[in-house]
């Protein structure tokens, strides 16, 4: 039996009836670790002797009776989610090192579960990126293709938990981030509602858009990471205070006959090719063939959408990195006069290209004289894209929109290019500025690579993008549960 292929719930059955133990199932992470990511590139750190002492933990938790559904369960975490026990980094030269004095609330949720950390995930530096390539540490490269993007920023999260090197990953969603890497290497991803997944120690980018989320191999294993990292956090001013909490899992095979789904032309006519639109528009027919209603609406703002996002996410980053001055923690430039050279240097070396140039951009629509022009204007088109979704789930439960324009594409294609990398986001933005949920899956294959279709719903209302997306799931068998694309999978990673 191949451990590292199994679902979370397939290795919770297993080891509930102890037919493998965590430590069993963990020494095979870590040999699947071992001999594939120094090609992958998924991981920005990993500590073996962490991993085998927590397994040995979930072990005894697991014999004496008082397991949890994620009890012995191998995961990654998001290099931006701060951990005591091993460096933080964000990917970025200026946290190189950076060992937090406390944990973020969902690692110890995670640890609470009994849940095994076998390492740190690879990210665009400070999040700030679509494929991964703006690491200041590593290039992460896809299973699918080693020479294609992995999606980006939770890239590392994305190829590892596709190519077997962890069953799930925790990664942040700021306009797109957990769902578009999701969709280039064939998993699942969510973006929950903004609030419902607690944000303290995850290491800011832009504080009114990021959110935490799970990466899994399929819909019911997303579900069960959800009910684990969901609830209310006294630590972060921006959680829900509701006890909104439901159990996700149980609730993922319920009917759909009263689901009525918007197919918004905004997102279907617009920057696709026409072969791959072909391919997309298959997922409709299976959609009709589970019985849902469809109907065509209109989300006019959508193209507003772009120019939005990045005003607020910009302005949001120049402030919340504006505490890496070399003087705090982390690190600081050497030779220099003065306090003001020092700052000034560390900010220089210590950034990179796609950092700085946010930054700028951000300072900019900040500053005296362009502040209404640019970032109070990107707040009140927010407030419009806001209500234009309030109006329209009035009308439909969900919407059904492709999560990326394209498959995954080449590494280094688009790295020149800014504008056009920050086109890959485009369908993924407005959930973020509207603050609701979207879940990514497997949508089916274009040129012989995955590609995800997006759902997105109203405020809370991630019980039913679990049972839309199950059912999806399930009649497509687009997963890497499917024998004939996990060995298409398997043969790629073979090569290694």
């Amino acid at each position: 039996m191949n451990l590292t292929k199994l679902t979370i719930l397939e290795a919770r059955k297993l080891l509930d009836k102890r037919e493998i133990s965590s430590v069993e199932l963990t020494q095979s992470t870590i040999d699947r670790i071992k001999k594939i990511d120094p090609v992958i590139g998924a991981f920005i750190s990993f500590d073996e002797d962490l991993a085998l002492k927590q397994a040995k933990k979930a072990d005894q938790l697991i014999s004496s009776g008082s397991s949890y559904p994620l009890t012995g369960i191998p995961f990654q975490l998001k290099d931006n989610m701060c951990t005591t026990e091993i460096p933080t980094t964000c990917a970025s030269k200026i946290l190189k090192n950076f060992i937090p004095p406390y944990n973020a609330t969902v690692t110890n949720k995670i640890y609470d579960q009994g849940a095994v950390l076998v390492g740190k995930g690879n990210l665009d530096e400070f999040a700030m990126g679509s494929s991964t390539e703006n690491s200041a540490i590593k290039q992460t490269k896809n299973p699918w293709d080693f020479n294609l993007v992995p999606g980006g920023s939770s890239g590392g999260g994305a190829a590892a938990v596709a190519s077997g090197e962890c069953m799930f990953a925790l990664g942040s969603d700021t306009g797109g981030s957990i769902r578009q890497p999701a969709a280039f290497c064939g998993i699942v991803g969510l973006k929950p509602t903004y609030g419902l997944v607690s944000r303290y120690g995850l290491i800011a980018f832009a504080s009114s858009l990021d959110q935490i989320g799970p990466l899994t191999r399929t819909v019911a294993d997303n579900a069960l990471v959800l009910e684990a990292i969901a609830g209310n956090d006294p630590h972060d001013a921006t959680s829900i205070t509701t006890n909104y909490l439901t159990n996700y899992l149980d609730s993922i095979n319920e009917d759909l006959s009263e689901i009525q789904i918007g197919i918004p032309t905004e997102y279907w006519e617009q920057n696709i090719e026409p072969k791959f639109k072909s391919s997309l528009k298959t997922v409709i027919e299976t959609l009709k063939d589970i019985g849902v209603t469809l109907k065509e609406i209109s989300l006019p703002l959508t193209e507003q959408a772009l120019p939005v996002y990045y005003l607020i996410a910009n302005s949001e980053a120049s402030s919340n990195l504006s505490r890496y001055d070399g003087i705090k923690y982390g690190y600081v430039a050497s030779d220099t006069k003065d306090i003001w050279e020092t700052i000034e240097n560390t900010k220089g070396e210590g950034f990179g290209p796609e950092v700085k140039r946010r930054i700028l951009l951000g300072t900019y629509a900040l500053s005296t004289g362009f502040f209404d022009q640019y970032y109070l204007k990107a707040q009140k088109v927010r407030t419009l894209i806001i209500e234009e979704f309030k109006q329209t789930f009035d009308t439909c439960d969900v919407i059904i929109a492709p999560t990326s324009p394209s498959v995954a594409f080449p590494i280094g294609s688009k790295i020149t290019n800014p504008l056009d990398m920050y086109m890959n986001d485009i369908f993924t933005q407005p959930a973020n500025i509207a603050g609701i949920p979207a879940i990514s899956i497997p949508g089916g294959f274009h040129n012989n690579l995955p590609f995800g279709i997006q759902f997105i719903g109203n405020y809370l209302s991630e019980k039913t993008l679990f049972k839309l997306a199950n059912a999806y799931e399930k009649a497509s068998s687009f997963t890497l549960t499917n024998n004939i694309i996990n060995e298409t999978m398997e043969n790629q990673l073979n090569k290694l």
